[in-house]
């Protein structure tokens, strides 16, 4: 089976700041390394989703989404099947340099765009000047300044 162009893996933000120290990542999956394993876990694409869904989903961490070009990586990627599809798996540690994108996931799998972590930013602040301008207004009713 061909080993698709990129190949992706989702990947705890600790992790991944884990791996800008050492060079390498080696977590397999969700609570598993690649020595109790034996490889690290990846997906194609539309993959993606249905693992973040099926094991990713309210874990309560902040995830990213690593895309890996399988050309630069130092371990074997080999095509395995898996019930009735089949899932790239990488026989070894994945090196830094072969992963060419760390995307952000929200709470839903989805990819952060830096437009959506400013709108998010964004509406936190605005809520907070919303619920210190009512409690100003308040305590000016409070203290009979307004009447």
């Amino acid at each position: 089976m061909t080993v698709p162009d990129r190949i992706f893996h989702i990947a705890t933000d600790a992790d991944w700041r884990r791996t800008l120290e050492t060079g390498t990542y080696t977590t397999s999956t969700v609570g598993r390394t690649l020595d109790e394993e034996g490889f690290i876990h990846a997906s194609r694409r539309e993959q993606v989703q249905g693992v973040f869904d099926r094991y990713y989903a309210g874990l309560g961490e902040h995830l990213v989404l690593l895309t890996i070009d399988p050309r630069r990586l130092d371990a074997e990627v080999r095509v395995d099947p898996v019930g009735d599809d089949t899932y790239p798996h990488v026989y070894g540690p994945i090196n830094r340099s072969a992963v060419v994108g760390v995307t952000p996931l929200d709470g839903h799998g989805r990819p952060q765009t830096l437009l959506s972590l400013w709108l998010r930013g964004m509406a936190v602040r605005m809520g907070v000047a919303v619920v210190v301008m009512a409690l100003v207004l308040l305590a000016l009713w409070a203290t009979g300044v307004l009447g």
